[in-house]
């Protein structure tokens, strides 16, 4: 179910609208336009010295229904705009020296590295005067991830390859004979026959070092690392190159992998593995005794200790990541930080190898901690917001930031996260001219009067003493959270820019306020959240007069688009419409319909074979003889996740009850809806629904 909330943005009449120069607009409520458009800020990296920062931006073709990413880089200590050095490219990383950036673009249709190299003096990187990049791998597939070793002589390589391949050219071979094979027929053996949006095809992802020779260049047939893996580096579909690391003096690598087997799709141990960097051994397991969660290997300054993320809970994948430290020498492990109660990510550790570095929810936010190493104290270094991705070197911290009224910008702060100053503005016009709501957080007793949190969001134009028509955001995850920042799918401006009040709560199961509260949702979908949502309810009447509950509508995606199909059976009396995105309607089908089984056994206790029971005790469809309000079915048919036969079977149950209802399918999209103009289409359905059964005359009729 997870990563998992779902899909994107508003609405457009004509397409050349969408593609007008939105900074030439007048003063105007935000609304689908400006979203589509944004400028995406994010992957930042500093060079060695901290003077420059690289970063990606994904811009917007609209005409093309795709979006575009360049590479730029911003003198830090000169305050001037950034500078486009790439203009097809991403994943940039800069040279050990400081010299050069590399990246990744294609060639002749295949992902390649590339090296920039830029001119210095004693005034520093000529950031417009640089030569052309040099394509420095010529491999026949595509790259899918790399790292450079700290000396900068090496690079660890990700491939996905049929395992039984000698080299590169027999995948690539092989694909090329099954493309002209007029048989379209594939025979599986074992699971995880499709996953997230991509059917098997045999191959795996596996990790190579290349070393570059004199002319800069990497050799057309890299070295294998991961002899004898049976799984995937990174991991499908959403691992990255947090997942593999050098030793500080090269020779070693580090990475994580689950084994495949024929348990992968209930499986999620994950382990990390030490291999030489020269492959001449087998890579070697350093976390076997643990049969949850092992992954994101960091090793410290000095090569002693390699810093880790781990879960305790075999079969979780919303377990708290705690902050592990393994001693390579006599192989001892110890919790950093046990009495920290977030779950860690993006790890990171100082120079001098006193301090890691991890991001986290908590309270509503997502910000950036600091962790000693020594003691196990954490402290928030950027509180306010979402800290997205971030950088440090030597005492200088770059960020990636947003909130819930403004998209992801860069921002500078010392190591200590003192002095935050931004320095880059891609979307100040877009922001100047489209007015966006204001929000607040609120907190009310819940389930068993436990505290929970939520916020609302003002509607745009909001008058004092005036009510307004409420959408009520319910999140996926379930271990999830609508928190303060910004996003390009279900972003509450959306429906304040409509003229919408936006409630949401951050119900039990949510993250970032303490592992128990996440995992009290396990086995409970329909109860404590189902509570806590009734109970945020009216808090939120109570505290905010401007929410008309008398037009109102509910609205949810993944496991909010279940609680949508459960509230339509069990508390559907405030609701004049609701809106299911991806939702689970039949949770026995379910379980035999999805990929990732680790995730209903968890959190339906078992298997639906040996514990129906707990399938049904709070299954949508044993309810339909109780739905009554209008609904909007939305899903896509590449969402392997929740099959679409979900959103089939709950149009069917509203049709042949006569209840007014819609269904929008896409043939293209997966659990999200991802391709700009499609994104627009799903607004625009989603708002003229909303406004159809929240309007005054259609809700005094409806009484």
């Amino acid at each position: 179910m997870k990563p998992l909330l779902a899909a994107l943005v508003l609405a457009l009449a004509a397409a050349p609208a969408v593609a007008a120069d939105v900074e030439s607009q007048s003063l105007h409520p935000f609304n689908v336009r400006d979203l589509v458009m944004m400028d995406r800020v994010g992957d930042p990296q500093l060079s060695p010295d901290g003077r420059y920062a690289a970063f990606g931006l994904r811009s917007t073709d609209y005409a093309a229904n795709k979006g575009v990413s360049a590479i730029y880089v911003l003198d830090l200590t000169k305050g001037r705009q950034p500078v486009k050095v790439v203009d097809r490219g991403g994943s940039a990383r800069w040279s050990p020296d400081g010299r050069s950036l590399y990246y990744v673009a294609a060639a002749d249709g295949v992902s390649q590295l590339w090296r920039l190299d830029l001119t210095s003096s004693k005034a520093g990187l000529d950031l417009t005067g640089h030569a052309a990049p040099v394509q420095v791998s010529h491999a026949p597939l595509d790259l899918g991830g790399y790292k450079l070793s700290p000396d900068g002589r090496s690079v660890l390589l990700s491939y996905e390859v049929f395992t039984d391949c000698a080299d590169l050219a027999c995948t690539k071979e092989r694909i090329d004979g099954r493309e002209a094979n007029k048989a379209s027929g594939t025979v599986y053996d074992k699971l995880f026959v499709r996953h997230w949006d991509t059917w098997a095809n045999g191959r795996r992802n596996q990790l190579y070092i290349g070393t570059f020779g004199a002319d800069g260049r990497l050799p057309a047939e890299p070295t294998l690392l991961s002899r004898q893996i049976d799984g995937d580096i990174p991991s499908k579909p959403f691992g990255d190159e947090g997942e593999f690391s050098f030793s500080p003096d090269g020779q070693t690598v580090y990475f994580d992998v689950r084994i495949a087997g024929t348990s992968e799709p209930w499986s999620t141990n994950f382990d990390v593995y030490r291999v030489p960097a020269d492959g001449s051994s087998a890579p070697v397991n350093l976390t076997a005794a643990n049969q949850a969660w092992d992954a994101y290997p960091v090793a410290s300054p000095d090569g002693k200790t390699l810093y880790y993320l781990a879960m305790k809970e075999p079969g979780s994948e919303a377990d708290r990541f705690a902050i592990m430290a393994l001693d390579l020498d006599s192989g001892a492990k110890r919790e950093v930080a046990p009495q920290w109660d977030r779950s860690a990510g993006s790890l990171s550790v100082s120079a001098d190898g006193k301090t890691l570095y991890a991001t986290a929810d908590d309270q509503g936010q997502h910000p950036l901690f600091a962790i000693d190493v020594a003691s196990g104290k954490a402290t928030k270094l950027v509180g306010d917001g979402t800290v997205g991705a971030y950088a440090l070197a030597g005492k200088r911290l770059l960020l990636a930031r947003d909130d819930l009224k403004r998209p992801a910008d860069l921002y500078v702060a010392d190591a200590n996260g003192h002095g935050l100053k931004q320095v880059t503005h891609f979307n100040a016009a877009r922001l100047k001219n489209a007015k966006v709501g204001d929000f607040e957080f609120f907190t009310f007793k819940g389930w068993n009067d436990e505290p929970v949190q939520g916020y609302v969001v003002k509607p745009v134009g909001y008058r004092r003493g005036q009510k307004y028509p409420v959408a009520f955001i319910i999140h996926g995850g379930p271990q999830g959270a609508m928190a303060n920042g910004w996003s390009y799918r279900w972003n509450p401006q959306t429906y304040a820019g409509q003229g919408f009040a936006v409630v949401t709560v951050n119900f039990h199961g949510s993250t970032g306020y303490g592992q128990a509260f996440t995992d009290s949702i396990s086995g409970d979908w329909g109860g404590k959240p189902l509570e806590d949502l009734k109970a945020g309810w009216q808090a939120a009447l109570g505290k905010y007069g401007f929410l008309d509950g008398s037009r109102a509508c509910a609205l949810g995606a993944s496991y909010g688009g279940y609680m949508v199909y459960w509230m339509a059976g069990v508390w559907n009396e405030p609701w004049k419409c609701l809106v299911d995105h991806d939702g689970v309607f039949d949770a026995r089908a379910m379980y035999y319909d999805t990929e990732e089984l680790w995730f209903e056994e968890k959190e339906s206790g078992g298997t639906q074979f040996e514990h129906p029971e707990n399938y049904e005790r709070f299954n949508p469809v044993n309810h339909v003889k109780d739905w009554r309000v209008p609904m909007l079915v939305i899903h896509s048919a590449k969402d392997f996740r929740i099959p679409d036969t979900q959103g089939l079977g709950a149009f069917t149950a509203l049709q042949r009850r006569g209840i007014p209802s819609q269904l929008l399918h896409f043939p293209d999209e997966n659990h999200w809806v991802l391709k700009p103009q499609n994104s627009v289409q799903w607004h625009e359905t989603v708002n003229a629904w909303l406004k159809k059964w929240t309007d005054k005359d259609t809700s005094a009729a409806a009484r």
